[in-house]
């Protein structure tokens, strides 16, 4: 299997090199969380659908992967693996670590020295890997967001488990600026993962900081997450430029900063498709003029 070479820069929002690495990806990639089953655990009702999705997903171009060992638990690396593997050179896998499922299905964390280094080597076996490509360490946070506090210990474990070669790259996820600061200081970061979209956007300070590093920002729940976005604004945008409303939510991600990079998920083909297609939009000025006033217009609750 090799990745498909067709899909241009426009196709898929350009291309994107992780800082201080060797990693270039397609702007649009794929979360692979939805693979799982209800609510994130278990099997899949439809295994091979899941295969065909990830499989679908490589033939158009994707080559960045961002997944969990603690989503089914194991499940869906265990399915990307099934997938992919030999996985094609030039896919970037990212997975995270800082959480567990227990047997009552909650999000627990897993900060302790000991759950970090056992869900690399978690990650590893699954996923069928001698070495991750990166590693984001979550922050557990809160129902509202990210939480201040310090990452250091967690980061230090990562940054022990790089050197032993067993991590590439490390990243963070579900954190603040300060905590983003205190982690550079211990080692590189390349990436942040945080909740952002049109009407979630408390994060374009540091967007904009990390751009000037070079830095990737990734924006889970691109689409609004459990609760979709809906507005009026971006369905009327949308149908003036014959994509839908999902489509243009994605483009805008693109447009905002150059080092956003989409993991948008799904285990449709048939909704992998639509967002991969959301690359193709081009959004006129007056469009985004009309989508940026979205967040304004939006009272978070």
């Amino acid at each position: 299997m090799k990745l498909s070479d067709t899909m241009g820069e426009a196709t898929l929002g350009g291309r994107f090199t992780f800082p201080g690495t060797s990693l270039t990806v397609q702007r649009i990639g794929y979360g692979a969380m939805q693979l799982a089953g209800p609510g994130v655990w278990g099997p899949p009702k439809d295994p091979d659908g899941a295969v065909t999705v990830l499989r679908e997903a490589v033939a158009a171009g994707v080559n960045h992967i961002d997944t969990a060992d603690f989503y089914g638990p194991h499940v869906t690396n265990q399915i990307i693996r099934q997938a992919l593997y030999p996985y094609p050179a030039g896919l970037v896998i990212v997975t995270k670590l800082g959480a567990r499922r227990p047997p009552d299905q909650s999000w627990q964390p897993a900060i302790s020295p000991q759950i970090l280094t056992a869900g690399v080597h978690d990650n590893l076996r699954n996923l069928g890997l001698d070495a991750l490509d990166i590693v984001n360490y979550r922050a557990m946070g809160s129902v509202h967001g990210p939480k201040e506090g310090s990452i250091a210990e967690q980061v230090t474990v990562l940054a022990d488990l790089r050197r032993k070669g067993l991590i590439r790259h490390i990243g963070l996820s579900n954190v603040t600026a300060t905590q983003v600061a205190e982690a550079q200081a211990i080692t590189d970061i390349v990436c942040v993962q945080n909740n952002y979209n049109l009407a979630h956007r408390h994060d374009d300070p540091l967007i904009d900081d990390l751009a000037r590093h070079g830095i990737a920002y990734v924006p889970f729940f691109p689409l609004g997450g459990y609760t979709p976005l809906q507005s009026s604004t971006l369905s009327t945008v949308a149908d003036r430029l014959g994509a839908t409303p999902m489509q243009v939510a994605l483009a805008w991600l693109l447009h905002r900063s150059r080092n956003v990079l989409l993991i948008p998920g799904t285990s449709s083909v048939a909704h992998l498709r639509e967002n991969v297609a959301a690359g193709q939009v081009t959004l006129t000025p007056d469009s985004l003029a009309e989508l940026n006033g979205i967040a304004a217009a939006t009272v978070e609750h």
